[in-house]
């Protein structure tokens, strides 16, 4: 299954089948780990945690055996470094048949802290439980998927522009350019209030994020929104390449939105 067919098939997962992932699973997802890399040059630690060994649950969760958390140093530009990093390791899951969903706020950070060993310079953003999903999605489940509306995308002339906020951007020439503002506009969000804007001019991709004032908050000040940047710019660079920045180009922005990078292609 190649990259633009994990990120279309791939769905948070809150129900396990309860198996404990194999011996080969278990030692290939930290080995791919410390592969990992991202943009901004700034490492991110995955941890690999036994559940009932460090007394590990989530209220949202049910079946699973592991848990993999990531520690990042406190920098600026952290979050979306995350963001990047640990999606590349979702992804990887998703292509061992191993199901994944990211866990922010329904968890016991003491105790994921505790047993992560997060030190006082870092930050634990998120976590996810680990496991081979259950046969067919519970009720409980649709349920959730339901409230949050997650199998639906808003479309791609809300989310990408030519040049300004003014000018939705048209058809693209180029196939993989095309390719990677789709895997963008399907990447997973907080909530799904997929926060990414896109502006083209020319070869630059200027990334925005558009703030949900009812996530701004409860997150010991940092935004779990720039996550989800993190999440939308792997989307993009794995498919298109490109170089990424962070130099403003000043572009006139609608109220809420900030910028966040650019991608040079």
């Amino acid at each position: 299954m190649n990259l633009a067919e994990l990120i279309r098939t791939r769905r948070s997962v809150r129900q396990f089948d309860g198996r404990p992932l194999s011996p080969e699973d278990k030692n290939k997802l930290p080995d791919f780990a410390k592969t990992i890399s991202n943009p901004y040059n700034i490492p991110v630690e995955f941890i690999l945690l036994d559940a009932k060994e460090h007394g590990l649950s989530s209220p949202v969760i049910k079946g699973e055996s592991f848990y993999i958390a990531g520690k990042i140093s406190n920098v600026p530009h952290s979050e979306e470094a995350f963001g990047y990093s640990f999606e590349e390791l979702v992804l990887y899951a998703w292509s061992l048949k191993i199901g994944t969903t990211w866990i922010a706020g329904t968890l016991d950070r003491e105790i994921f802290n505790r047993a992560a060993g997060t030190k006082d310079n870092q930050i634990m953003y998120c976590v996810t439980p680990l496991g081979y999903p259950a046969e067919q999605i519970p009720e409980f489940e649709q349920k959730f998927r339901k409230a949050l509306n997650a199998d639906h995308r808003k479309p791609a002339n809300e989310l990408f522009f030519d040049k300004n906020f003014n000018t939705p951007l048209g058809d693209i020439s180029d196939s993989k350019i095309q390719s990677a503002l789709e895997a963008v506009r399907l990447a997973p969000s907080a909530t799904n209030r997929q926060p990414w804007r896109v502006v083209r001019d020319g070869n630059n991709f200027h990334f925005y994020e558009k703030h949900a004032k009812e996530l701004a908050a409860g997150h010991g000040g940092w935004d779990v929104q720039k996550i989800d940047m993190g999440i939308a710019l792997n989307h993009f660079m794995k498919i298109a390449g490109g170089i990424l920045n962070v130099k403003d180009p000043e572009i006139i922005t609608p109220d809420e939105t900030e910028y966040i990078a650019t991608v040079i292609i």
